[in-house]
């Protein structure tokens, strides 16, 4: 099962966080928001169809992300998780730890905004970048 998110860049995405990568339907960033590589995302956490949602609480499932910004792509592996609640309305969030809110996507992911191509960053700092987060789930 795949999934695909649209989002679009800002002039204040930093991508420095270590623990996590973000992207969220607001249109505003401020430079504090380190973990934001996305905003005007197409979805949040909320928006996720039922069957994605039941699929990402299985504690057992592998998930990828996808980051595509222009030629450029970056990969990520993550975990479900049995207590995924996946009801925010503007953000989605993967984590490094175990920490679960209504923003978390997926646990235990093999990177974070610090490690995204410094190339793709600097793509992502214009407001007319489009880029495309894609869930993949087996």
């Amino acid at each position: 099962m795949r999934y695909e998110i649209k989002f679009s860049g800002h002039e204040n995405i930093r991508s420095n966080h270590q623990m996590t990568i973000e992207i969220t339907k607001e249109s505003h960033l401020t430079p504090q928001g380190d973990c934001i590589v996305g905003v005007n995302a197409t979805s949040s956490c909320a928006d996720l169809p039922e069957d994605l949602k039941n699929k990402l609480k299985d504690p057992n499932i592998m998930v990828t992300f996808l980051i595509s910004v222009g030629d450029h792509e970056f990969l990520i592996k993550g975990m479900g998780h049995p207590d995924l609640i996946l009801t925010h309305s503007n953000d989605i969030v993967i984590r490094k730890s175990n920490f679960i809110c209504p923003r978390t996507l997926a646990v235990k992911c093999d990177k974070a905004s610090d490690l995204l191509p410094r190339e793709m960053v600097s793509l992502l700092q214009n407001p007319k970048t489009i880029g495309t987060f894609t869930i993949i789930v087996e």
